[in-house]
């Protein structure tokens, strides 16, 4: 099984690097809905939030999230795998009406897109070939070169970090490109979020999940452009009910393995809309009114 897991995680990564040509669509939430679909973008190599099936689908946390708030919704959701560098810009453009990726909310990002309150918690977390000494603090990666996936707040930290810890970024359109370099040693270190650096130590082989880097615990939300105040409303709502009915904890625990802790993202319905403390938030009370 393991080998087969490490089989769909090298094609996934294959197929993101041939660019457009490679693009797969899945249809989610409710497919016979007469409303215009909604068009969402994921990185298609992004597992388990989304990655392909053998029959050239996609599958994953993220899809099965968006299916449920599709159908809930009536809307019918069509999912493309694209290069997550390339899906804000894609957003700005037009091309999507929002993203499925799970993308991280940042003061940066919350500034320039509309978010939907995280569905999940994230953090951002080292995984490293196995043999490799544990990383035990940062100061273990002075002078080390580490593999991101391109665009992503991990290929950030590395640059914010580069001068003082003397890193070295190698940077890659794929989350299996940046784990093959550890186990290839061109890398020492690869940065992640946690749900996927732990999924790749139980699939990949001689691939382990290491140091977690404190305080950088972010949420995973649904960007939309500036101004779609309403459809991030609406979506929020639905996610909000989704959470207290247990539907998103199951979800969590059938992709990560786990049920979510008291206090997690995927049990947790914040106040207003959109993320506390960010730009864009509305904080203006409104009830969880569900059917």
């Amino acid at each position: 099984m393991r080998r087969i897991m490490l089989a769909i995680t090298l094609a996934a990564g294959l197929g993101a690097s041939l660019g457009a040509t490679a693009q797969a669509q899945t249809v989610v939430g409710a497919v016979n809905s007469t409303l215009p679909p909604w068009r969402c973008g994921v990185d298609g190599t992004f597992r388990p939030h989304a990655f392909p099936t053998m029959d050239g689908k996609t599958q994953g946390f993220q899809v099965d999230l968006y299916d449920e708030i599709g159908k809930r919704m009536g809307r019918r959701i069509e999912i493309t795998s694209a290069s997550f560098s390339g899906l804000i810009p894609a957003l700005n453009a037009g091309r999507y009406d929002f993203l499925c990726a799970p993308t991280t909310v940042t003061p940066e990002r919350a500034a320039s897109l509309l978010f939907t309150e995280g569905a999940l918690y994230t953090e951002l977390q080292f995984g490293i070939r196995r043999g490799t000494p544990p990383i035990r603090s940062e100061e273990d990666l002075r002078g080390k070169t580490i593999s991101v996936n391109k665009g992503t707040p991990y290929e950030t930290w590395v640059n914010n970090n580069r001068e003082r810890l003397n890193l070295t970024l190698l940077a890659f359109d794929t989350q299996p490109d940046a784990v093959q370099a550890v186990l290839q040693g061109r890398a020492y270190a690869n940065l992640s979020g946690n749900t996927v650096v732990k999924d790749s130590a139980a699939n990949v082989p001689n691939y382990i999940a290491d140091f977690a880097l404190p305080g950088t615990r972010f949420h995973w939300a649904t960007p939309f452009r500036q101004g779609e105040t309403a459809a991030r409303d609406a979506m929020e709502r639905v996610l909000e009910c989704m959470k207290q009915d247990g539907t998103v904890a199951r979800l969590s625990e059938k992709w990560f393995g786990s049920a979510p802790k008291p206090g997690d993202g995927e049990i947790t319905i914040f106040p207003g809309f959109g993320v506390p403390g960010m730009p864009g938030h509305d904080a203006t009370p409104h009830a969880v009114t569900c059917s």
